[in-house]
């Protein structure tokens, strides 16, 4: 059985039966469906929004400045986290370069980080 924990940052942590804790990486292959009866749409939802909020957390901003630093409003960055909306397309396309080069993300988008 697979234990998790929800970060207070938005990352998740997996507990190890001693007790100590690990990232959770999407790369790790697939994750475990929810075992509280939700569906599977539910469960991508839930895994876009953790992801959303990894990438934000990895940044250090709050949703605020995230949101300016993308040009998005800040209601979408609130939506994707909460998991009301999931990024698609172009969007997700920029967290995913956002995760793997920050500065470099955010130098194109004129940010000053």
């Amino acid at each position: 059985m697979l234990r998790v924990r929800l970060k207070a940052d938005g990352r998740l942590m997996e507990v190890l039966p001693d007790g100590s804790q690990r990232p959770i990486s999407f790369a790790d292959g697939p994750t475990p469906a929810p075992t509280n009866g939700a569906s599977r749409s539910d469960n991508g939802r839930f895994l876009d929004a953790a992801y959303a909020r990894n990438v934000r957390g990895q940044t250090g901003l709050t949703q605020t400045a995230f949101a300016a630093q993308i040009g998005v409003p800040v209601e979408t960055v609130r939506n994707w986290e909460q998991g009301k909306r999931s990024p698609r397309g172009p969007a997700r396309a920029l967290l995913k370069v956002i995760e793997g080069a920050p500065a470099a993300a955010f130098a194109v988008l004129g940010g000053k980080r």
